[in-house]
């Protein structure tokens, strides 16, 4: 074949004209269009290889000085790259918040790219623009349901925003909170506002000694993110214990006055509407009590369970988001929309003026840009990725989705706990469960030990629930995540679980069955499990420590 030429034709071709249809790039083309589990199952190596040999690969920091044919890098990233990526798209993939896709964002994403839009301004994005603004619109009135009149009103209004879209949950937390404190310490008398004029000389300006964000430990790391961006400090985000999953309102609102009587003020409440450990809500009406009583913002951290609002039966589990100021939801979740699909929703269209910015050669004053009122400048398309969805899905076809999901969690519920040698350890409220494996003379004997012994106990088959996890990954065949968490049952100190996500729809009740067949095969195997299985003779050995 020979090398690829350095030359402005050879350049100008790669910019204009697609591979022969016998060329690599092509057949991986027509092979993701037929099928894309299929390819992913071909290509995606199940065997076990190690990051450090995956970092071989890519360990040469020197430029390609030459350029090479687009076939041959496509080889080459089948080889290297995708063949070592993870399948999302299997069946037997629920340990993380990340599923198959619908078939047709493959063909829109090719749209999208081509067409390469950038919506920081109309000049370069027209259409996309009132195509993003409507899609804030159709989310916020998922939300909030506000009336046909006040959608006309602001939907495509250049002095105000529904809402701002960005790559994740992780940028709308930052940016419903920068909004909220530009708000709170904004321009007073004799004072610019803290866009301005920074912290330390708003804070002095309005005789504030800190400024604090509440939520409960189950809150993303985002939120720490957030508070150490906006300069308040990640010592002043208020994390409340929360031994039910929830954040108690009761402990919220004293901690809030106690904090606010220490000479401080708080910011806001974030409530949780789906948390990324167990899938929790947290009380949202009663949380937005609290925050109306302290006088603060109030903030739902909805990236998972924002979608959740699409079902007639599962909605009221969300009751009282649409109370809240601003509300993030990520559709690249639970609405199977490609990654880089996040938003923050604003209860009044006028609050994200607090963060309006103006540049003279873009967005200047009056323009619909709406890189005027977002965190992130330039931004691709992807809001037409989430357009589409809704009209090719629709808000029943959603339903379906999210019924589906939620069903499927409760009967895999159902049977960890028909299953003698596991424990189901956190029920599922979304499509979110947590449980571990365990020898049922061990959870017999677990529930009469004082709650020292039980902790030491607990301890060794915490090093089983890794284990199994660990090997069963390395297996390939399947896939479940781990975390550790405090179970009421057990007292303050966390355990190790096994978590499941179950959102993919092509995830079968066979496939979960032979998810936990799998997961105590592996057990009985391990050292640990022979271990624990003279239960009494372990217990003896504890007694005596």
């Amino acid at each position: 074949m020979g090398e690829a030429q350095v030359s402005l034709e050879h350049l100008f071709r790669v910019f204009t004209k697609p591979e022969h249809k016998d060329s690599k790039l092509a057949q991986i083309e027509q092979h993701l269009s037929d099928n894309i589990l299929d390819f992913l199952s071909q290509h995606v190596v199940t065997k076990k290889t190690s990051l450090e040999e995956v970092e071989q690969d890519f360990a040469d920091a020197a430029m390609p000085e030459s350029p090479e044919f687009v076939s041959t890098h496509a080889e080459h990233l089948l080889d290297k790259l995708v063949a070592h990526s993870v399948n999302t798209y299997a069946p037997t993939f629920i340990g993380h918040m990340t599923s198959a896709l619908p078939y047709f964002h493959l063909s829109l994403s090719k749209l999208l790219v081509g067409l390469n839009q950038n919506l920081v301004k109309i000049e370069t994005s027209k259409a996309f623009t009132p195509l993003e603004r409507q899609v804030l619109g159709m989310m916020h009135n998922l939300v909030y349901e506000q009336s046909e009149p006040f959608y006309q009103k602001y939907l495509h209004s250049a002095r105000h925003a529904l809402g701002a879209f960005c790559s994740g949950g992780t940028v709308a937390n930052i940016t419903a909170l920068w909004v909220a404190r530009n708000k709170m310490l904004g321009p007073d008398a004799g004072f610019t506002g803290v866009a301005r004029a920074g912290l330390a000389s708003a804070l002095r300006h309005y005789n504030i000694n800190n400024l604090g964000v509440l939520c409960s430990k189950r809150g993303h790391y985002s939120l720490s993110k957030a508070v150490d961006l906006l300069g308040i400090g990640r010592e002043s985000l208020l994390t409340q214990p929360c031994p039910d999953q929830v954040l108690d309102p009761a402990v919220a609102l004293k901690a809030g006055k106690m904090y606010q009587e220490q000479g401080n003020r708080l910011l806001a409440i974030v409530g949780i509407g789906g948390t990324t450990e167990t899938g929790h809500v947290d009380p949202l009406d009663e949380l937005a009590d609290v925050a109306k009583e302290l006088g603060c913002w109030f903030h739902v951290d909805a990236a998972w369970g924002g979608a959740t609002l699409f079902s007639q039966n599962y909605r009221p589990i969300m009751k009282g988001i649409e109370r809240a100021d601003s509300v993030t939801i990520d559709a690249h979740k639970q609405m199977y929309v490609p990654m880089g699909a996040g938003m923050t929703l604003f209860k009044n269209p006028e609050d994200a003026n607090a963060v309006r910015h103006h540049a003279q050669y873009i967005l200047r004053e009056g323009s619909k840009d709406l890189g005027a009122t977002t965190l992130e400048g330039s931004r691709n398309g992807m809001a037409m990725m989430v357009y589409s969805s809704l009209h090719i899905l629709g808000r029943r076809g959603y339903e379906l989705l999210i019924n589906q999901s939620i069903d499927k969690a409760k009967q895999f519920a159902k049977m960890i706990d028909e299953h003698p040698d596991f424990e189901l350890v956190t029920s599922p409220i979304l499509s979110l469960l947590t449980y571990r494996v365990l020898p049922q003379s061990v959870q017999q004997k677990l529930i009469s030990l004082p709650a020292g012994k039980a902790q030491r106990l607990n301890g060794k088959v915490d090093k089983l629930v890794v284990n199994v996890q660990k090997l069963q990954r390395e297996a390939g065949k399947s896939f479940v995540s781990r975390t550790r968490l405090e179970s009421p049952k057990y007292g303050a100190y966390p355990i190790t679980v096994f978590r499941v996500v179950l959102a993919n729809p092509l995830t079968t009740t066979a496939d979960l069955q032979a998810i936990l067949k799998e997961q105590h095969e592996i057990a009985m195997r391990n050292k640990v499990w022979q271990e624990l299985l003279p239960a009494d003779n372990l217990l003896a050995k504890v007694a005596n420590n």
